[in-house]
């Protein structure tokens, strides 16, 4: 069989993994397989790479059309495999980081090439700037005729999910659910260690946030859980954003724990005194306070490490790793703060200008009843949910909590560890990860997906439903004021 992987890059990140993870898996089976990007990779791949300049990043990318990317990849697809590839596996078509990508794949389709549609995130998801240049540079302005060229719904084309979540999400937008599949992603296993998480001589325990620390991270949340720790607790993140308007937030959070003298240690990962797997040994336990993810691998990779997983659960994701056995214990679904510490009408007006603001980037028209399901959502007997808040209602309630003692008490859960977790959990969940997300396992499942689409007929459909997508990202029990992009004043932030 042979297969063309498609993707704008191959820098390091969480897709750029999944294809590592494919194509290592792919090479223990008769496969013909050639990766087609935008860039050169920052490693090795394992894999024929080929790149298309016309592939990379709309600010990157080299001109020409959408006829002319369908010509490159075909081209040098055919140069690497010998013919046209069986299958294309294309990952994040419909991000809207290469405007050329949709039409070059319809020329694909119209020239009756099998299509594996792998969706890892959608602009539809918070990402106001990506869906609102591919509603009007490709759609027109009309949702319509946006979903007709980046959802296509030929025979010939399946789409990859990685939850149920998001395949109900497709289904319920006119998918057909043989040619909708869940690929979850693979773990690492050669990760996986079973030594105490936490050695008995532990002078101070280190609370570890592997991440790179963009607003839908939360980093507000983190530092709480530093304003109000122990001692001889200490809080550790890894990464600064590489977005600049993100490097605004990112860094009113330094200058708030520099000047509340928080035990927070930033950019750990650039530590030349100690590398990061120094940090992963040395850290009590992995703390996650994010209020959005693709996939959840945040959920997974602490207990390949042996250690045990804190704080904010999503479960929206998490729902697929409960069901396979995954035991996450120590997880809430909402940090409860009194409401009247930020004041009602002030985090009224916060979702009204919201609101406002969603609906403009997104031509979208609130419903009558939106405030009260964002109230009901948020909010409960006086209280409301801190990771629903932005950073200037965050940056009150932190400093409130680090300066009273008595304000600690008030909130629900009251402290980060107020359950624990046994070395019998970690080695359940680490026998869970090697049963059901093995890179064998992967491999296994990907080449019966691969089958089902070489063997798929040429029947043209109607597009998927893109506005069915759009609703159910904006609906308010899924809405964040970390996640609505408004006019910035950074004297807010201060």
């Amino acid at each position: 069989m042979r297969i063309a992987i498609v993707h704008y890059h191959l820098q390091t990140g969480g897709v750029t993994r999944i294809i590592e993870c494919a194509a290592k898996a792919l090479k223990q089976r008769q496969v013909s397989l050639v990766v087609l990007t935008g860039e050169l990779p920052s490693r090795p791949l394992g894999a024929d790479v080929r790149t298309i300049p016309r592939l990379a990043y709309e600010e990157h990318r080299s001109a020409g059309t959408p006829a002319d990317l369908a010509d490159d990849l075909m081209r040098e697809a055919r140069d690497a495999l010998g013919a046209l590839p069986d299958v294309w596996h294309v990952h994040n078509h419909t991000l809207g980081k290469n405007l050329l990508l949709p039409g070059a794949l319809r020329h694909l389709i119209q020239a009756g090439q099998m299509l594996f549609l792998q969706i890892h995130d959608f602009a539809e998801d918070s990402r106001p700037f990506l869906y609102r240049r591919l509603l009007s540079k490709i759609g027109n302005n009309s949702v319509s005729k946006l979903s007709e060229d980046i959802y296509p719904n030929n025979r010939q084309i399946h789409y990859g999910v990685l939850t149920q979540r998001d395949r109900r999400l497709l289904l319920t937008a006119g998918g057909d659910p043989a040619r909708i599949h869940l690929l979850p992603n693979p773990v690492e296993q050669s990760n996986i260690s079973c030594r105490p998480h936490v050695p008995e001589h532990v002078k101070e325990r280190i609370w570890l946030y592997p991440t790179r620390a963009i607003r839908r991270k939360n980093i507000g949340e983190f530092l709480l859980w530093s304003s109000i720790c122990d001692p001889h607790d200490r809080f550790v993140t890894t990464l600064a954003p590489l977005n600049p308007r993100e490097q605004i937030f990112y860094k009113h959070w330094c200058r708030l724990a520099e000047e509340l003298k928080l035990p927070v240690i930033f950019e750990a990962g650039l530590d030349k005194t100690r590398d990061y797997q120094e940090w992963l040994h040395a850290a009590y336990a992995i703390i996650t306070t994010s209020v959005a993810e693709g996939y959840g691998m945040a959920f997974l990779e602490p207990w390949m490490i042996g250690k045990p997983l804190y704080g904010r659960n999503l479960a929206d994701i998490t729902a697929d790793f409960n069901n396979d056995g995954i035991q996450l214990t120590c997880l809430y679904d909402r940090l409860w703060v009194p409401i009247d510490w930020i004041g009602r009408d002030s985090l009224v007006k916060k979702i009204r200008d919201a609101l406002s603001a969603q609906d403009l980037v997104y031509g979208h028209q609130a419903k009558p009843d939106d405030l009260d399901r964002f109230m009901a959502a948020w909010t409960r007997e006086n209280r409301v949910d801190f990771g629903r808040l932005d950073e200037v209602l965050q940056t009150a309630i932190i400093r409130r909590l680090h300066g009273s003692l008595q304000a600690r008490k008030e909130i629900r859960p009251f402290c980060l560890d107020s359950c624990s977790i046994d070395l019998d959990t970690i080695v359940s969940n680490q026998r869970v990860l090697s049963d059901k997300y093995s890179l064998t396992g992967y491999a296994r499942r990907l080449m019966q997906v691969y089958q089902e689409i070489a063997d798929s007929g040429d029947v043209s459909g109607e597009a998927l439903d893109g506005s069915r997508i759009l609703d159910f990202f904006l609906e308010p029990e899924h809405f964040s004021l970390l996640r609505v992009d408004i006019p910035l004043d950074q004297n807010d932030i201060q």
